[in-house]
């Protein structure tokens, strides 16, 4: 397929799935459901987190937990005892356990204390010169774990210095930072650029952009992701992650494989 003619053809599949009617059946309907900044940022970033497997389970896992914050995540994550947290150890979505979560919570009260909205833990670590959103995500991952923690809990926050493709942090970047007209993701934060979001890559988006000639294999790694987001941003350098509802369309609904 010829360069225009991939444009084309993603930019139609693109504008087809973002729309509104994606919100109801994906994790993003989570943080959709609030709308104070904080109430966002949390329940989006537990969405992302948890988002494996099967998307109905991972809504169900996401409004149990938010059933735990008692429905207001930040109200809850600010003014909590130690005491209140006892709610959250028979949490469990596949891995991610209620010591996790035990910890999560503790940051999240620990960062809240000091700091108004969870986008400096990122965007303190990047210039307007960076390209992409690598030191961002790597310096959220030494941010997160500078408390004492678990090591088990480890492997839910990735970093690219792993050269993890941070498939689940580049997705809670797309919500938080991404303009979008259409009004699926949110575009609160405005310290990072659209143009600096790497798509997330899971197993169906990158066997589609394989396919289309995108990328050169379907390996889930950082390396990977950057080089099938530099294609995207020759389709459109200031959006190039709004192609993540065409290729995620293209390979979970309609199993081009």
């Amino acid at each position: 397929m010829k360069s225009q003619q991939l444009k084309d053809y993603l930019d139609a599949k693109a504008a087809y799935y973002n729309q509104p009617a994606f919100i109801g059946e994906d994790p993003i309907s989570i943080p959709h459901r609030y709308s104070q900044l904080q109430d966002i940022e949390i329940s989006g970033l537990f969405a992302a987190i948890l988002a494996w497997g099967n998307r109905t389970t991972i809504i169900n896992k996401c409004t149990e937990l938010m059933e735990l914050f008692d429905n207001s995540p930040y109200d809850f994550i600010r003014n909590h005892e130690a005491r209140d947290r006892m709610r959250f150890m028979n949490f469990k979505h596949r891995t991610f356990n209620g010591l996790d979560l035990l910890y999560f919570v503790e940051f999240l009260q620990h960062y809240y204390s000091n700091v108004t909205s969870l986008e400096f833990a990122f965007s303190g670590h990047l210039d307007q010169s960076d390209t992409d959103v690598e030191k961002a995500i790597a310096g959220f991952h030494k941010i997160f774990f500078a408390l004492e923690h678990p090591e088990r809990t480890r492997k839910h926050i990735s970093t690219p210095a792993r050269n993890s493709a941070c498939k689940r942090l580049n997705m809670y970047l797309r919500w938080m930072v991404r303009k979008d007209t259409s009004g699926v993701d949110f575009g609160m934060w405005h310290h990072i650029s659209p143009s600096q979001l790497v798509c997330p890559m899971d197993i169906h988006v990158s066997r589609v952009a394989t396919r289309l000639g995108l990328i050169r294999n379907a390996d889930p790694s950082w390396s990977t992701a950057i080089e099938l987001t530099e294609r995207l941003r020759e389709l459109d350098p200031e959006d190039p992650v709004k192609y993540d509802f065409a290729l995620f369309g293209l390979g979970v609904v309609e199993k081009y494989v």
